[in-house]
């Protein structure tokens, strides 16, 4: 017997959620990624503390739906796994690319990324990918991709972009060891140029820590 993996390539549709109205009184316009098993209509909700005067939330919709037990009621999203990944990561990209075409985002806004857990793998590497200027970074409770070396994120030095590591001291998910090398992976990138926050906490989207740097 022979197996032979093959690829094709197709058009998917998706959806994202917004938060609020993009206007001429708009000074800033969030792109917020989700963590694993979040639908982006839940998540966005998660903003609902902005001023909706002045600012606009955009959340992209990871399109890997899957049931998240087996009574099978309510459905979670993941962005990657380690299957096929780099693939994966461009179909993403190219996702997200849609989105901000579509929003056709003016000049005179502010841009805020923003990745919790999973979703930092999406958005930084959107943003060090694709050289997305923005004012803020924001790094939730997850963790940065290995690929990436100091040269691949000078432009955002170059363009002052603020970065923001946040985490949670009782985060089930960061052991001492991670905690360790995701603070050196930010040092190699970033240097003195990265605001770290260890908050008192798990593994969760805190507004009142965003209140305190949006």
């Amino acid at each position: 017997m022979s197996i032979v993996e093959k690829e094709i390539s197709f058009s998917i549709t998706n959806t994202y959620s917004t938060l609020f109205t993009l206007t001429k009184n708009t000074k800033n316009v969030w792109i917020v990624c989700h963590g694993l098993g979040y639908l982006s209509r839940y998540f966005i909700k998660h903003f609902n503390f902005l001023n909706p005067e002045e600012n606009y939330v955009i959340a992209p919709q990871a399109h890997s739906k899957y049931y998240q037990s087996t009574n099978f009621k309510h459905v979670g999203a993941s962005w990657l796994t380690k299957e096929n990944t780099e693939t994966e990561i461009e179909n993403v990209l190219k996702n997200l690319d849609a989105i901000f075409k579509t929003e056709n985002i003016p000049d005179d806004k502010n841009l805020i990324i923003l990745g919790f857990s999973q979703g930092v793998s999406i958005s930084t590497r959107w943003v060090i990918r694709r050289k997305i200027k923005c004012i803020k970074l924001i790094i939730f409770s997850g963790g940065l991709p290995n690929e990436f070396v100091k040269s691949d994120v000078d432009f955002l030095l170059k363009n002052k972009t603020e970065v923001y590591f946040l985490y949670g001291n009782n985060d089930e998910y960061i052991t001492p060891k991670r905690e360790k090398e995701e603070l050196n992976k930010l040092n190699k990138l970033f240097g003195n140029y990265v605001t770290i926050r260890c908050f008192n906490g798990k593994h969760e989207l805190r507004t009142d820590i965003l209140e305190d740097i949006k």
